[in-house]
């Protein structure tokens, strides 16, 4: 070690030599690359891969400097800076004075009062998410990744769209393909030119087309329509028809739509997933969400209102988001040259905080890897670092659909608890998969009865 990093004090970590091995692993096994780290080097690392280094802080307080205290100085870094060929600069890839336009155009979208009217188009889905599976009862098991990604779109469509999105059911497989290249882009740093013809890039150019060709047809379905509307699809056809250019208004409403259909429905779907799989692996859990889901609805569907009663279903989704974050990284790139937990960051270092290791950090949870619902109880939780867990993210860019999702998933899994029980088909192996969000690698089959 220099004398100047001596004087900067940077964080240990694995030796410089490593550095192409790390980067296999960065491919091979995202999460157990950022637990290892944590576990052998402790709350601030700093990991070699290929060219670059990697600065992993792992802390509640350097989570919110990085995030909050002084992000300005904190740009979207590796992985999303990979997923902008597809999503352009649309909400979750943009900077400053854009993305500042972007969010105040979307954000009346998610004011109190209209959440609270959304409950009811929720219901209806959930309604025919449960018609859907109980079709499967004593056929066999049914994907039930595929069925929640087919229900967080159609929640979509109905609140902040006003389209059906049902018409578009490759949606799913398509933001699939975009995420696939996203990680080779992030494994391979970029080295690989994007005119080679391998195959996943030539299924991702296929990919993007096709999500190109939704967008344009919804924009064009709402243009020929007279009705005069206030969602999020007019206010962005507004915003973009505001552009001097029109080239560049039609290219920005097409980057900002492609991301809301990937960051409104996937990270929902993800956390449903991973809800019916942990609630089947802990049968005393789907039993009280049951017990309250028949008490609190009996049988009718949910209203905004019955949100309070769902009080243990609302730690049932929190426990999952710890546990299987679905925005299981927060990668930033340092603008300029900063000192986090008294570590130096250089200008132009990539800096990662990671939900899933925050949310299992050992100081800040007892039994880390334990499901258990009832460490959200208010009288277990006060004390708590604001920052130990941020699901959706934190500082300004802190996730502006969150209680949407918060009310959606709350609501869905009130109704397949009160009416159903999915079990794991026992032969499948369930892995996580870290993309752009934590998803199941080859689905989850689950086998489905009805107890209502």
């Amino acid at each position: 070690m220099t004398t100047l990093d001596r004087a900067r004090r940077v964080p240990p970590g694995p030796p410089r030599s490593s550095a192409m091995r790390m980067l296999a692993v960065m491919n091979r096994d995202r999460l157990g690359m950022m637990t290892d780290a944590a576990a052998a080097y402790g709350d601030a690392v700093r990991i070699p891969v290929g060219p670059k280094s990697l600065y992993f802080f792992n802390h509640p307080e350097y989570a919110k400097h990085v995030l909050a205290d002084n992000s300005a100085n904190y740009h979207k870094g590796i992985g999303l800076v990979h997923a902008r060929r597809a999503l352009g600069d649309g909400l979750l890839t943009s900077e400053g004075a854009l993305w500042r336009k972007q969010r105040s155009v979307i954000q009346p979208a998610f004011q109190s009062k209209r959440i609270a009217a959304q409950a009811g188009a929720i219901g209806l889905e959930a309604a025919a998410l449960v018609e859907r599976l109980r079709a499967y009862e004593g056929r066999g098991p049914v994907d039930v990744v595929k069925e929640m990604t087919g229900l967080t779109l159609g929640v979509l469509g109905r609140t902040l769209l006003d389209a059906d999105l049902g018409a578009f059911s490759e949606i799913g497989a398509s933001f699939g393909t975009v995420q696939d290249q996203a990680m080779f882009e992030l494994a391979t740093l970029s080295a690989v030119p994007t005119w080679i013809p391998l195959p996943t890039q030539l299924r991702f150019r296929k990919a993007r087309r096709e999500l190109q060709r939704i967008v344009d047809q919804l924009v064009d379905e709402r243009r020929a329509s007279t009705e005069d509307r206030d969602d999020v699809l007019s206010r962005l056809i507004i915003s973009a028809g505001q552009e001097v250019d029109p080239r560049v208004g039609r290219e920005r409403l097409r980057d900002e739509l492609v991301t809301l259909l990937l960051a409104g429905h996937e990270t929902t779907a993800s956390t449903l997933t991973w809800s019916l799989y942990l609630i089947d692996k802990h049968p005393q859990v789907w039993e009280r969400m049951h017990a309250e889901a028949v008490a609190v609805l009996g049988d009718r569907p949910p209203t905004y209102e019955d949100l309070r009663g769902l009080t243990y279903t609302a730690m049932v989704v929190e426990e999952v988001m710890r546990l299987y974050p679905p925005v299981w990284l927060l990668p930033r790139k340092a603008l300029q040259d900063d000192e986090v937990g008294g570590f130096h960051v250089p200008a132009g270092a990539d800096v990662l905080v990671c939900t899933y290791t925050l949310h299992r950090h050992p100081e800040f949870w007892e039994s880390p890897e334990k499901f258990d619902p009832e460490r959200f109880d208010p009288a277990r939780s006060g004390d708590r670092p604001r920052y130990a867990y941020i699901p959706f993210g934190a500082g300004p860019r802190f996730c502006v659909g969150n209680h949407l999702g918060m009310m959606e998933a709350a609501f869905v899994l009130a109704m397949l608890a009160r009416d159903l029980r999915l079990v794991k088909a026992p032969e499948h192996e369930v892995v996580a998969e870290p993309m752009l969000s934590l998803r199941m690698r080859d689905g989850l089959p689950m086998t489905v009865r009805s107890v209502r």
